[in-house]
Protein backbone atom coordinates (compact mmCIF):
# COMPACT_ATOMS: atom_id res chain seq x y z
CA UNK A 1 0.00 0.00 0.00
CA UNK A 2 1.34 3.57 -0.93
CA UNK A 3 2.32 5.47 2.15
CA UNK A 4 0.54 8.40 0.75
CA UNK A 5 -2.36 6.57 2.25
CA UNK A 6 -0.94 5.95 5.52
CA UNK A 7 1.03 9.69 5.94
CA UNK A 8 -2.85 11.04 5.22
CA UNK A 9 -4.12 8.74 7.73
CA UNK A 10 -1.51 9.84 10.29
CA UNK A 11 -2.40 13.27 9.99
CA UNK A 12 -6.78 12.69 9.78
CA UNK A 13 -5.59 11.61 13.02
CA UNK A 14 -3.88 13.66 14.36
CA UNK A 15 -6.21 16.45 13.26
CA UNK A 16 -9.49 14.28 14.85
CA UNK A 17 -8.17 13.09 17.90
CA UNK A 18 -4.92 14.69 18.74
CA UNK A 19 -1.30 13.79 18.28
CA UNK A 20 -1.24 10.97 21.48
CA UNK A 21 -3.72 9.46 19.42
CA UNK A 22 -1.29 8.49 16.67
CA UNK A 23 0.89 7.76 19.42
CA UNK A 24 -0.81 5.84 20.75
CA UNK A 25 -2.13 3.57 17.99
CA UNK A 26 1.57 3.71 16.60
CA UNK A 27 2.78 2.04 20.28
CA UNK A 28 -0.05 -0.56 20.35
CA UNK A 29 0.34 -2.07 16.61
CA UNK A 30 3.28 -4.26 15.76
CA UNK A 31 4.48 -2.13 12.54
CA UNK A 32 7.53 -3.56 10.52
CA UNK A 33 7.61 0.08 9.33
CA UNK A 34 7.86 1.20 13.13
CA UNK A 35 5.19 3.66 12.35
CA UNK A 36 7.22 6.14 9.76
CA UNK A 37 6.22 6.78 6.53
CA UNK A 38 7.20 8.66 3.21
CA UNK A 39 4.26 9.52 0.71
CA UNK A 40 6.47 7.69 -1.83
CA UNK A 41 7.39 4.64 -0.04
CA UNK A 42 5.53 1.22 0.00
CA UNK A 43 4.18 -0.64 3.16
CA UNK A 44 2.56 -4.10 4.29
CA UNK A 45 -1.06 -3.30 4.01
CA UNK A 46 -1.70 -5.14 7.20
CA UNK A 47 -0.38 -2.29 8.84
CA UNK A 48 -3.25 -0.36 7.97
CA UNK A 49 -5.09 -2.73 9.25
CA UNK A 50 -3.46 -2.62 13.00
CA UNK A 51 -3.91 1.30 12.66
CA UNK A 52 -7.21 1.04 11.80
CA UNK A 53 -8.23 -1.79 14.69
CA UNK A 54 -6.32 0.16 16.82
CA UNK A 55 -7.65 3.82 16.52
CA UNK A 56 -11.22 2.31 16.35
CA UNK A 57 -10.45 0.23 19.58
CA UNK A 58 -9.64 3.40 21.39
CA UNK A 59 -12.27 5.63 20.26
CA UNK A 60 -15.44 3.24 19.57
CA UNK A 61 -15.76 4.17 16.07
CA UNK A 62 -16.58 1.60 14.17
CA UNK A 63 -13.34 0.79 11.10
CA UNK A 64 -16.13 1.17 8.83
CA UNK A 65 -17.28 4.79 9.71
CA UNK A 66 -13.06 6.02 10.50
CA UNK A 67 -12.76 4.50 6.79
CA UNK A 68 -15.69 6.78 5.49
CA UNK A 69 -14.49 10.00 7.34
CA UNK A 70 -10.88 8.86 5.70
CA UNK A 71 -12.28 8.49 2.50
CA UNK A 72 -13.97 12.36 2.92
CA UNK A 73 -10.37 13.70 3.48
CA UNK A 74 -8.65 11.69 1.15
CA UNK A 75 -10.84 13.55 -1.48
CA UNK A 76 -9.12 17.09 -0.03
CA UNK A 77 -5.86 15.61 -1.15
CA UNK A 78 -6.99 14.79 -4.50
CA UNK A 79 -8.76 18.16 -4.54
CA UNK A 80 -5.39 19.91 -3.71
CA UNK A 81 -2.85 17.95 -5.50
CA UNK A 82 -4.60 16.55 -8.83
CA UNK A 83 -6.79 19.79 -9.58
CA UNK A 84 -6.16 18.83 -13.08
CA UNK A 85 -7.46 15.35 -13.30
CA UNK A 86 -10.67 16.89 -11.34
CA UNK A 87 -11.05 19.72 -14.08
CA UNK A 88 -11.34 17.10 -16.81
CA UNK A 89 -14.96 16.37 -15.35
CA UNK A 90 -18.57 17.98 -15.54
CA UNK A 91 -20.64 16.21 -13.22
CA UNK A 92 -20.12 13.27 -10.65
CA UNK A 93 -21.69 10.48 -12.67
CA UNK A 94 -19.33 10.61 -15.73
CA UNK A 95 -16.19 11.38 -12.99
CA UNK A 96 -17.49 7.96 -11.30
CA UNK A 97 -17.78 5.70 -14.55
CA UNK A 98 -13.96 6.93 -15.35
CA UNK A 99 -12.25 5.61 -12.37
CA UNK A 100 -11.30 2.09 -13.64
CA UNK A 101 -10.18 3.81 -17.34
CA UNK A 102 -9.00 7.19 -16.52
CA UNK A 103 -8.44 7.87 -12.79
CA UNK A 104 -6.74 4.57 -11.85
CA UNK A 105 -4.55 5.32 -15.16
CA UNK A 106 -3.02 8.54 -13.83
CA UNK A 107 -2.55 6.82 -10.24
CA UNK A 108 -0.45 3.87 -11.75
CA UNK A 109 1.86 6.90 -13.32
CA UNK A 110 2.03 8.81 -10.58
CA UNK A 111 2.63 5.47 -8.56
CA UNK A 112 3.36 2.66 -10.61
CA UNK A 113 3.38 -0.30 -7.80
CA UNK A 114 -0.32 0.85 -6.25
CA UNK A 115 -2.35 -1.89 -5.65
CA UNK A 116 -5.63 -0.23 -6.73
CA UNK A 117 -9.05 -1.64 -6.20
CA UNK A 118 -11.25 -2.84 -9.34
CA UNK A 119 -14.47 -0.46 -10.17
CA UNK A 120 -16.80 -2.17 -13.04
CA UNK A 121 -19.82 -0.25 -14.45
CA UNK A 122 -22.71 -2.18 -14.53
CA UNK A 123 -25.04 0.52 -15.36
CA UNK A 124 -25.10 4.12 -15.99
CA UNK A 125 -27.63 6.90 -16.79
CA UNK A 126 -27.41 10.42 -17.09
CA UNK A 127 -28.09 10.97 -13.27
CA UNK A 128 -27.27 7.16 -11.76
CA UNK A 129 -24.63 4.36 -11.75
CA UNK A 130 -24.21 0.86 -10.41
CA UNK A 131 -20.52 -0.46 -9.71
CA UNK A 132 -19.03 -3.00 -8.42
CA UNK A 133 -15.92 -2.83 -5.99
CA UNK A 134 -13.41 -5.60 -5.73
CA UNK A 135 -10.31 -5.24 -3.55
CA UNK A 136 -8.78 -7.84 -1.34
CA UNK A 137 -8.25 -4.80 1.83
CA UNK A 138 -12.30 -4.37 1.61
CA UNK A 139 -11.99 -0.37 1.93
CA UNK A 140 -15.20 -0.07 0.28
CA UNK A 141 -16.38 2.72 2.95
CA UNK A 142 -12.74 4.83 2.15
CA UNK A 143 -14.31 4.65 -1.94
CA UNK A 144 -18.34 5.62 -0.33
CA UNK A 145 -16.33 8.62 1.57
CA UNK A 146 -14.66 9.52 -2.01
CA UNK A 147 -17.89 9.62 -3.64
CA UNK A 148 -19.57 11.37 -1.15
CA UNK A 149 -17.56 14.21 -1.73
CA UNK A 150 -17.21 13.62 -5.10
CA UNK A 151 -20.57 15.03 -5.59
CA UNK A 152 -19.81 17.54 -2.99
CA UNK A 153 -16.99 18.92 -5.50
CA UNK A 154 -19.98 19.20 -8.15
CA UNK A 155 -22.04 21.00 -5.42
CA UNK A 156 -24.48 18.03 -5.95
CA UNK A 157 -25.72 15.35 -3.65
CA UNK A 158 -26.46 11.70 -4.04
CA UNK A 159 -28.43 8.97 -2.85
CA UNK A 160 -25.33 5.87 -2.68
CA UNK A 161 -26.00 2.48 -1.40
CA UNK A 162 -23.90 -0.31 -1.00
CA UNK A 163 -24.44 -4.07 -0.87
CA UNK A 164 -21.81 -6.81 0.27
CA UNK A 165 -21.57 -9.44 -2.75
CA UNK A 166 -19.20 -10.98 -1.14
CA UNK A 167 -19.79 -11.13 3.42
CA UNK A 168 -16.06 -10.14 3.40
CA UNK A 169 -16.52 -6.96 1.96
CA UNK A 170 -13.80 -7.61 -1.02
CA UNK A 171 -16.63 -7.15 -3.73
CA UNK A 172 -19.56 -5.02 -3.10
CA UNK A 173 -22.16 -3.12 -5.34
CA UNK A 174 -22.69 0.90 -5.62
CA UNK A 175 -25.76 2.01 -6.77
CA UNK A 176 -25.42 5.52 -6.88
CA UNK A 177 -28.78 7.79 -7.80
CA UNK A 178 -27.59 11.73 -8.49
CA UNK A 179 -30.39 14.05 -6.81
Amino acid sequence: MKGIVFTEFLDLVEDKFGLEMVDKIIYQSNLDSEGVYTAVGTYSFSEMLQLLSNLSRNTGISPDDLLLVYGEHFFSVIETSYPDLLATYNDPIEMLASIENHIHVEVLKIYPDAELPTFIVENKTENSITMVYKSSRAMHHFGLGLMNKTFEYFNSSATISLDKIKEDGSEVRFTVNQN
